[in-house]
């Protein structure tokens, strides 16, 4: 647990963001990188070299760090590592606010973003099309899970959402030792009802990431106009 109430009121601070290759880095869309439970923006910056190698991204650092790490360098989104219920609605909410402020602040109107999530990460890269569709072309969930949105308001646009087709990537592992074989099963029920999903599973993957996935995201960004020669 991490001290503090579920729903506090965060703020993103710290963002890593590589120099532009070129000019033309800016005509393509902005990946915004999330991770999960204990890590921080440097483990999700790596992947992008697998993922969309040309393509400018912003790698954000959770807000509340644990502090059971002496080291540093380990953060979480949410007070719980996988909060449930109401809590995890009002941590939801409070993550993607202040995901969807950093990306106001610092990234131009008229830039594609493209969130991209693992974990923790991946639920967020889904919740904030659920804040704020209108802001983001697309989304990556890597072993995401899915806030229930009990409590009014902590998922504001999902008509919204459901109306406008959103290509969405869910990838997860059958093996997954962290997250619910039925919650992984109901994350992908419910983006099938309210974005354009696909979905891949992965026999013998656990709560990680594998080449084969980073293959298949590279394929679906291709086949959605979203990264052109990620390949």
């Amino acid at each position: 647990m991490v001290a503090g109430r579920f729903g506090d009121a965060l703020t993103v601070r710290h963002a890593l963001r590589p120099p532009r290759s070129g000019t033309a880095a800016a005509t393509r869309p902005m990946f915004l990188c999330l991770h999960g439970w204990g890590s921080n923006e440097h483990d999700m910056a790596d992947l992008m070299r697998y993922i969309a190698p040309y393509n400018d991204f912003a790698s954000l650092r959770a807000p509340l760090a644990l502090e059971e790490d002496p080291r540093g360098g380990a953060y979480s989104w949410f007070h719980d590592c996988v909060p449930a219920g109401e809590d995890l609605d009002r941590d939801a909410f409070a993550a993607a606010s202040a995901i969807d402020a950093w990306v106001t602040d610092n990234v131009p109107s008229d830039r594609d973003v493209v969130p991209l999530g693992f974990s923790q990460g991946g639920l967020l890269a889904v919740h904030l099309l659920r804040v704020h569709p209108e802001r983001y072309r697309a989304s990556v969930s890597l072993s995401g899970f899915l806030a229930p949105g009990r409590i009014e308001g902590s998922a504001p646009a999902d008509s919204r959402l459901a109306e406008r087709e959103t290509p969405v990537f869910f990838g997860y592992g059958l093996s997954d030792t962290v997250i619910p074989k039925y919650e992984l099963f109901a994350m992908s029920a419910w983006l099938d009802e309210h974005a354009w999903l696909t979905a891949r599973s992965y026999h013998g993957l656990d709560h990680a990431v594998s080449l084969e996935e980073f293959s298949d995201v590279r394929q679906w960004l291709l086949d959605n106009d979203i990264a052109p020669g990620v390949l």
